[in-house]
């Protein structure tokens, strides 16, 4: 069982960003906590949730670091009995915001892994893609995580934005591996409906060559590609329950559960909710959407996909791909070689 905890809150919007964020609700945080605290009792009976079987937890946003651990400490005190041992526990951060005794409060309450939104060490890209940090602020964030003592130390860089070049992207390598991390998680740039770049979509550019280079590049360093854009020499283990397909519990507004064959929606609507954060949307999966998340999924990952959930004619598909050696076959399980074709292999395998 996987838990993902959502905070709404943001210093500031990036021109890239779809989630589900506001950087003028500050003022409902307190509200909000409260909130996520009482879904998340309702979510421990609905999954009938043992004590010791949550495996990870995964605060994202939005921005957790814009929530003082103060506030975090009803959450993580409720979720003792229920927190497995050996537990991997994300927090996502800003570096403008993580500071030293955010980052040492945080660990105080049992956070061991910390994922810093970095993006870019260049001023005018950070500027570009409207970051609230600068370069040095980013590398001052992860030398205090580990300072402060995180072993796990993951950051996030953007790639195929206009005006990127093997020098621009080799100094961000440079200045990633130059910090104590064991994860880096490379994203191409999308431009996603209801951005600032929704107007601008010239300001998403990938060259396959350029991103084949950064892949190469970041796995030269001896981080393992694992999925798509996750790398490193740890793999998480709340990623990897993802494309495990296991299921998840998803609090706060704009986040997203998974219990068996349906997917469940809180409000996305902050003040809403607040006011009802038990009242929850359903969405049942057949067993052909399963199948093809599945399939999209493990072909996107280390995961790879159990050849016994397909169909004849999807087999005889696959057994094409094999013989041209885009797949490959082990105990009974599929994997792809190269993520940068997951889809197209994905689609051609479901047609």
């Amino acid at each position: 069982m996987l838990l993902y905890i959502h905070i709404p809150f943001c210093d500031s919007k990036c021109s890239y960003c779809a989630f589900n964020s506001y950087v003028d609700k500050f003022h409902l945080k307190q509200e909000y906590m409260d909130a996520l605290l009482i879904q998340l009792k309702h979510e421990i009976t609905r999954f009938k949730v043992e004590e010791k079987s949550i495996e990870t937890v995964f605060i994202g946003g939005g921005t957790p670091s814009t929530i003082t651990p103060k506030l975090y400490a009803p959450l993580f005190h409720y979720l003792h009995k229920y927190l497995q041992d050996d537990i991997e526990i994300t927090s996502e951060a800003n570096p403008n915001s993580a500071s030293f005794e955010w980052l040492a409060g945080m660990k105080k309450l049992g956070v061991n892994r910390i994922s810093f939104g970095v993006q870019s060490f260049h001023a005018e890209k950070l500027k570009l893609l409207n970051r609230a940090h600068s370069p040095q602020q980013a590398k001052d964030a992860i030398i205090n995580a580990a300072k402060v003592g995180y072993k796990n130390l993951s950051l996030d860089i953007i790639y195929a934005t206009l005006g990127d070049t093997q020098e621009l992207l080799q100094h961000d390598l440079e200045s990633a591996f130059a910090l104590p991390i064991n994860h880096l998680s490379a994203y191409a740039l999308t431009i996603e409906e209801g951005t600032a770049f929704e107007s601008k979509p010239q300001m998403a550019k990938e060259r396959l060559p350029l991103t084949e280079w950064l892949f190469q590049s970041i796995r030269a360093k001896g981080f393992t590609q694992y999925e798509i854009s996750n790398f490193g020499t740890y793999q998480s283990k709340h990623n990897l329950g993802y494309w495990e397909y296991k299921d998840y519990i998803g609090i706060g507004c704009g986040a997203v559960g998974k219990l068996a064959h349906e997917r469940l929606y809180p409000s996305k609507n902050v003040e809403h909710y607040i006011a009802n954060p038990t009242q929850i949307e359903k969405e049942q999966l057949t067993q052909e959407d399963i199948k093809t998340e599945q399939i999209f999924l493990g072909l996107r990952s280390c995961v790879g996909i159990s050849l016994h959930i397909l169909n004849k004619a999807e087999k005889d598909r696959v057994q094409i791909l094999l013989d041209e050696k885009k797949l490959t076959l082990v105990d009974e399980t599929l994997y792809n070689p190269d993520y940068l074709l997951a889809d197209e292999i994905a689609l051609f395998i479901s047609s």
